[in-house]
Formats: C-alpha cells, structure tokens, sequence
C-alpha cells in the first residue's frame, strides 16, 4: 500500500466520506457554519488549506496541541522509537518507555511540591483517566459516591458522562452511574452536607472549567479541600484540559497551592501525534486497587503503555520545560486579557472576559443601545445558541481563525490556541476580533445575514 498515493489522489474527498461513513450530522454542521475546509498541511499555530490559505489555529484541537502542530522533536523521538523496532504492547512485561513516562511525570509532580503524588497509570485518553480514577477512588475509600461541579465536563464515556454536570450531554443516554451528585461551584454548605454523610468517595472538579472557562475568584477549591480533608474524602482534579502549561502553570490547581490525591491528564500529554492519558496519585491509593498477586491486572489498558505514546509523553514534558512554554502561556494570557479587556470598553457586546493562562472565553451580552438590543433580540428569537457561532463563523470566514463556541445555548467564544503563540498571532486575533464586533454595528448587515442563512439551511437539513 502506498498510502502517500493514496492521500494524494482522494484528498478532497474528506466531507464526503465522512458523510457516507462516519458522522454525516457533523459534516451537515461544518457545511452551515463554514468550516468545511480541506486541509493539507499544518506547522505550528497555523493550518493551510489545498489552496495554500493559511489559517490561524486558535481551536487547537480542544486543547491537543499545546506544543504546536507536527513539532518537529516529537516527530523525531517517534521516529527514532520506530527505527528501533522495539517490542511494543507484550502486556505481560514491564515496557521501558512506559516506566519512563510515569518516572518523569513523578519527578514533574515532586518539583511542585507534590512528592506524595508517586505512582501513575498510563492509559489513552482524558475519559478513561476519569473512568480509572472513579475506580480508585471508590476502591481506596469503600466509598461509593462522586461529588462533582454543576456545569462540569469530564468526558462522554458513561461513568465520565456520569459524573459531568452538563444536561447537554446527558440528553438519551440514561440512566447514568448511582452515586453521581453534582453542587453549585461556590456553595460550600452544599459541599458539605453532601460529605457529613460519609460515603462520598472523591470530590472531583475540573480547577477551570472547560465549558465556559469559569473558574473561583475566592478560596473556594482551598475551602473545599479543608472540608475533604476533614470527612475523609479524596480530592480527585481533573486536569485534562488545564494540565501541562495550559492556565500559565503546570498545573491549574496551582492557583490555588492545591495537594490532590488524585489527578488525571491527557490531550497535551499526546504531543498532537498519540493519544496518551494518565492517572497520578498516591502510591497508598494505587495499592489499594491492585492489593493483590491475582489482581495484578484488575485494571488494565490494552494500548495505554504503548511505545510511541509514552515517547510522545516524554518529548511533550522536555518541550514545555527547555522552551519555557509555560511562561509563554502566561505572559500571552496576560497580554490577551488585557487586549480583550479594551475591546470590552468599545464593544457593548462584550460582557465579561475571562482568561486563565491560555484558556480564553468571551461573553457576549444584551447590549445597550437601541439598535443593538433589536439586533440581539432578533437573533435570539432565531435560536438561543446563534449569537456566539456568528462570532466564530466571522471569525473564520473573514479572517481565517478557528475558534469555537464554549458551550450549548450560551453566548461565549473559546479560544485554546498552541502555547507557542507571540504577537504576532495575539495582535492578528484581537485586531480581527475588533473587525467582526464593528461589523455587528451595522444592523441590519452581513453579519447578521449569515445567522438568517444559518437558520434557512438547518431548516432545509432538517427537512432533508
């Protein structure tokens, strides 16, 4: 097979596929809002089209792609794993690479103060991080509850959907995992009269919320850990999506000088080539699932200790650490909130801005103005989730940056750009952004056209 060929000759040809074989709902979704491109090449921060446009990736692969598209050291450590024709996957052998991976991201934790988090499990992805560290908490415990945030998302396997609090992915799939609860963010009455009861295994929260990007102003998640500590409840965080440099720390709980028991990772740890997912915690917890010869394997992963996915693992961790990428997210976090922040001062649209490193989110509320109330009442009539795709779609039509909408029926953008980004990429985004805000201004205009087309074609899909 000559699979270079075969790319060549059938590129273009993806919406179609996809279409006939795969999800033909999400290919009708990409067509409406524009985002239909055939892709052929990707660097860095950018995409290029088959017609050589490039576009500015501020989506990122939800987070994926932290160190950038195809870096080149993480290309190169899988292909020098390749050349080597290592033994890959015996399951009944202790794999070099794997024990590699879990040794540096202990020393990673130890760095930060967190010696106590000193065994890992290595597995493929952020859901079966979650799925594996419900299992050890309830099995460390004898506990069979999971507190979670309202609000949260922690993944669409069922015990991961079961403990995420967002009724928008829970719609025709019940009934979820017993023992699930989800509290108000802030409400520590709530917090603990839930734990009083003692039979609350973990309380599990993402420290930023993917959806929506909303995280405590206050002591919160300190007051919260107080009160796990007191009723014997382990604080399982779920960093995911936050870990590995995406907030301006290593960690997200960082902000909040937190001590975990439990923390799960993935997307970054990928390096965007392997999917790889790990579950750190405390050797006392990890013995307590496998507390015996005969259940030396009660919890496994046929992939999880793969050989490429743990190289990817250790390329990621030295990329972030030599380029100082961290501190990269940091300082541009800082530079687009205040950026965003002076958009806010000559755009009535703009409601709150909230950034935590380079975990970006926009809210857009009912303006003031005449003209623009109509416009906003208008295209909420329409639907209660168009607002925010206006945004994105502009954004991507117009200026050619992906971007996305942050949650179901909420009027926020989202933006998790590669933490690779500089000013060139900070001043591209903001001076777009203010070009399709101004263009708001002109109602009726373009803009607000492309919501009436919007709503004219999922009409017309519907119908089909």
């Amino acid at each position: 097979m000559d699979i270079k060929k075969i790319i060549e000759s059938r590129m273009g040809e993806n919406y179609s596929l996809h279409h006939q074989f795969i999800n033909r709902t999400l290919v009708q979704v990409q067509r409406i809002i524009g985002f239909d491109k055939v892709y052929t090449k990707a660097k860095g921060a950018y995409l290029y089209d088959k017609e050589g446009n490039k576009y500015l990736d501020f989506l990122g692969g939800f987070g994926v792609f932290a160190i950038g598209r195809n870096n080149p050291e993480i290309k190169k450590a899988i292909i020098d794993v390749l050349d080597m024709d290592l033994p890959n996957m015996v399951q009944m052998d202790s794999a070099l690479l794997s024990g590699l991976l879990a040794e540096a991201l202990v020393k990673k934790f130890s760095e930060r103060g967190l010696p106590h988090l000193n065994a890992v499990f290595i597995c493929n992805s952020g859901t079966e991080a979650i799925e594996g560290a419900i299992k050890f908490a309830r099995a460390a415990t004898n506990r069979p509850r999971i507190l979670s945030l309202i609000n949260s998302f922690h993944g669409l396997s069922m015990g991961s959907l079961s403990v995420s609090g967002n009724p928008y992915f829970h719609e025709g799939f019940g009934p979820f995992l017993p023992g699930c609860e989800h509290i108000a963010m802030g409400d520590l009455n709530g917090l603990e009269h839930e734990l009083k009861k003692g039979d609350v295994a973990a309380f599990l929260f993402e420290p930023v919320q993917g959806k929506g990007v909303y995280f405590p102003k206050d002591d919160y998640f300190i007051e919260a850990q107080k009160l796990c500590r007191k009723y014997g409840t382990l604080l399982l965080c779920d960093e995911v999506q936050t870990g590995l440099g995406r907030t301006g720390k290593w960690f997200a709980f960082e902000h909040w000088h937190l001590e975990p028991d439990i923390v799960t990772l993935a997307k970054a740890l990928s390096g965007g080539y392997v999917p790889c997912g790990a579950i750190i915690t405390r050797r006392e917890i990890y013995q307590k699932v496998f507390n015996r010869l005969d259940r030396c394997i009660v919890h496994s992963s046929t992939f999880g200790r793969n050989n490429l996915a743990c190289a990817c693992g250790l390329a990621t961790l030295s990329i972030l650490e030599e380029n100082q990428l961290i501190e990269n997210a940091k300082n541009c976090g800082e530079k687009i909130e205040t950026a965003l922040i002076g958009l806010q001062k000559k755009h009535e649209w703009i409601k709150e801005v909230r950034v935590k490193g380079l975990m970006i989110a926009i809210e857009f509320g009912e303006p003031k103005s005449l003209t623009g109330k109509m416009a906003w009442k208008t295209i909420h009539a329409m639907d209660k989730g168009l607002f925010p795709q206006l945004i994105v779609s502009a954004l991507m039509a117009e200026h050619r940056i992906l971007s996305q909408v942050a949650a179901n029926n909420q009027d926020i953008v989202k933006c998790l750009p590669p933490l690779i980004i500089g000013d060139e990429e900070i001043n591209y985004f903001i001076s777009s952004l203010d070009a399709v805000l101004a263009e708001l201004k002109k109602f009726p205009g373009p803009l607000w056209n492309l919501g009436t087309n919007f709503m004219k074609a999922m009409k017309s899909q519907k119908e089909n």
